[in-house]
Formats: C-alpha cells, sequence, structure tokens
C-alpha cells in the first residue's frame, strides 16, 4: 500500500511538470539537409490582417487578367483549312468544286452530299477561276470579297461577289477537365468567349470548381475565377485565342484539411474556391469541450517559398466575425491544440498506463 502510496505521488509530480511544459505548440520544418530550421512566426489573426490577405488575395487572382479582356472581339480571320463558299452572280461556271467535309464534322443541312467550297491551303491561298491563287489569310469574309471583285474585275464587267466561311476549320481551342463534353472546339464567326466555349462542351460538372479555372496560352498560365467575373459582370470578356487550352479543376483538388482538437477532424471541399475559418470549424463538429484550447486555433499554410502560421484566441468577443471573415486557402491546415489538461492526462497514460484511472479510484475509496 505504501508502494502505491508513492506511485500516485510521483505521478501527481510528473503531472504537475508536464502542466507547465505544454500551454503552447511549436512549429519546426527541416531543410533538405534534415537541420531544423528556425519554426515560422505566428502571426495572429486580425481585422488588419484580414483586410492585408483579401488584398493580396485580389490583386494574385487579376494579376494578367487583363490581357484575356477583350471588350470589342475583332471579326472572324480566315485562316489554312477553312473552305470558302463564292458565289459570282450571274456566273455559275465560277462555283467552287465540291468539297468533302472531315469524318466527324456535323452536318447542318441534314444530307450527305458535299457541298461547293475553296479549300485555303496550307499557304493561305485559294485557287479560283479566271485569276488563279488568291492569298486570302488573315482576312475577314469583306476583305476577301473585296479582293476578289478587284481581282475579277479586269475579266468581267462589274462582277458581284458573295463570300462567306462555310466550314470552320483553322482554330481550335481544347476543353478539358469538369465539363460534360471535353474535347475540340472550333473558332467560328461567333466570337470564343470562355462562356461560350464552357456552353458548347456542355457547360460545367457539378463537380467543377467555378473558381480554378486554367487558361493555358503557350507558356503563360492564367488562373480564372469565373465567379469573381460574374459578379462583375464580365465573364463574356474574357477571350480566347486559337490554340488555348482551357482546364476545369475539381473541387477535389482545393479541400481544407481539419485535425486537432475538433469533434471530427476532416479534409473539407471548398465551395468553389471560398470557405472560411469559421465554416470550417463549424462543418467539423466545432472545437471539443472536453480536449480543446479555443486560445490555440491554428491554420498552417505553405506559400512559394516559405510556411505561414495564423493563430485564432476563440476566447476572445470579436473571434466569430474574424473567423468568418478570414477566407482559408486550398491545402489549409486547420489544427486545434489540445489544453494543457488534455496533454497531461494523454502524457501521463503514455508513460504510467492506467496510472491516472488508479489514482482517482484511490482517492475515492471509503
Amino acid at each position: 500500500m505504501k508502494a502505491s502510496s508513492t506511485q500516485y505521488m510521483a505521478a501527481a509530480l510528473l503531472a504537475l511538470a508536464l502542466v507547465g511544459c505544454a500551454p503552447t505548440i511549436h512549429f519546426r520544418s527541416q531543410d533538405k539537409a534534415g537541420a531544423n530550421e528556425p519554426a515560422p512566426p505566428t502571426e495572429m489573426i486580425t481585422e488588419q490582417l484580414i483586410v492585408a490577405e483579401r488584398q493580396q488575395h485580389q490583386d494574385v487572382a487579376h494579376q494578367g487578367l487583363d490581357e484575356l479582356l477583350v471588350p470589342n472581339p475583332p471579326p472572324y480571320a480566315i485562316g489554312s483549312g477553312d473552305v470558302l463558299s463564292i458565289v459570282v452572280w450571274d456566273h455559275p461556271e465560277l462555283a467552287g468544286t465540291a468539297v468533302n467535309a472531315p469524318p466527324g464534322t456535323p452536318d447542318p443541312s441534314g444530307t450527305n452530299a458535299a457541298a461547293p467550297g475553296f479549300v485555303v491551303d496550307h499557304l493561305g491561298r485559294i485557287q479560283f477561276p479566271l485569276i488563279g491563287l488568291v492569298p486570302v489569310d488573315g482576312l475577314t469574309e469583306e476583305e476577301a470579297r473585296a479582293v476578289l471583285t478587284k481581282r475579277l474585275a479586269k475579266y468581267l464587267a462589274g462582277p458581284n461577289v458573295t463570300l462567306r466561311v462555310q466550314s470552320f476549320r483553322s482554330k481550335r481551342v481544347y476543353i478539358d477537365g469538369e465539363v460534360k463534353a471535353p474535347g475540340l472546339q472550333a473558332i467560328n464567326d461567333i466570337p470564343m468567349t470562355l462562356v461560350e466555349a464552357l456552353n458548347r462542351a456542355g457547360g460545367l460538372l457539378p463537380t467543377a470548381d467555378q473558381s480554378r479555372i486554367v487558361l493555358e496560352r503557350g507558356q503563360q498560365r492564367y488562373r480564372v475565377n469565373l465567379r469573381d467575373l460574374v459578379q462583375k459582370g464580365i465573364p463574356g470578356l474574357v477571350m480566347l485565342k486559337p490554340g488555348d487550352v482551357v482546364r476545369v479543376q475539381s473541387r477535389d483538388e482545393s479541400k481544407v484539411f481539419v485535425s486537432g482538437e475538433v469533434i471530427t477532424p476532416k479534409a473539407l471541399t471548398m465551395h468553389d474556391g471560398r470557405l472560411t475559418l469559421n465554416e470550417a470549424l463549424g462543418e467539423s463538429g466545432g472545437i471539443s469541450p472536453l480536449s480543446g484550447d479555443a486560445r490555440q486555433v491554428y491554420v498552417v499554410r505553405k506559400t512559394s517559398g516559405r510556411t505561414r502560421v495564423f493563430r485564432l484566441d476563440a476566447r476572445e468577443a470579436s473571434s466569430l466575425a474574424l473567423a468568418e471573415a478570414f477566407e482559408l486557402q486550398p491545402k489549409d491546415i486547420v489544427y486545434v491544440a489540445a489544453t494543457p489538461l488534455a496533454n497531461w492526462n494523454r502524457n501521463l497514460s503514455l508513460l504510467i498506463p492506467g496510472a491516472l484511472t488508479s489514482a482517482v479510484s484511490a482517492t475515492t475509496r471509503p
């Protein structure tokens, strides 16, 4: 019995020591050589921090976006591979020969008959009766008609020419990701805006993240937040160019991880790029009333080149408003630390299994 009392006394002394050692947590990282780096500074979540983060997020979201906005798109320019329909009135002998459409091309007329037309060759020229090779690459329909009229005027009196693009085959964009019908979309005389391209692809799937649409143009990558554009009323101004690749990312790629002393630790899917700290805690059941330390609510964010750690003291009166205004980013980790008492209980249970239960039973025994 004396030995048991000594054991309980030692456990109590050890518990007092552990209580003083666990009021906060420390974040440390390792470099490539394996050496510990200094812990990143903890930034308290305040109104000033939220304003600064929101402004920085808007600056990044709008970076380079002006290059994509075209208020007045130019008319369609003829290119190699296009098929032109050219009619010289009162001169049916100048009609084009039949041209078969490439496999898979829809036939608006509902027939499979080949339509007459003039194919623009790889050098951007058409072969037209009487006048031979005529360069039309880069010209609009009106400009190409004017060129033909001028050249035919040498052989015909007052030629009346009608020219239009019969088949659009020279310019395409590629739509990939969370759309109903990914694949190639031909650019025609209707301006190919981002919204137009998405609609032609069948629209977005329910799993699509409207805030994370990537547009690749050559070596450039642009991130487009479609929701922001809709709110500003300019979604139809994002103009695509031939060769552009549009990828609509999935919501599953934009998750936030909630761990620590919450009721239900889980990975949360953002709502089209938006999830606040308050929503993340709420969807996880909130801070555990038994073991969670409301003073130590952390958000760990990995940015380019460094790790940032934000801390919220949820005991403050303004903490609810701050948590609702603090917007999380994809791959953020929300961590709620344990109280000193919870840490003491766990550490003691690891060192002396069953000691706490035995001590409580001994003190309550008559």
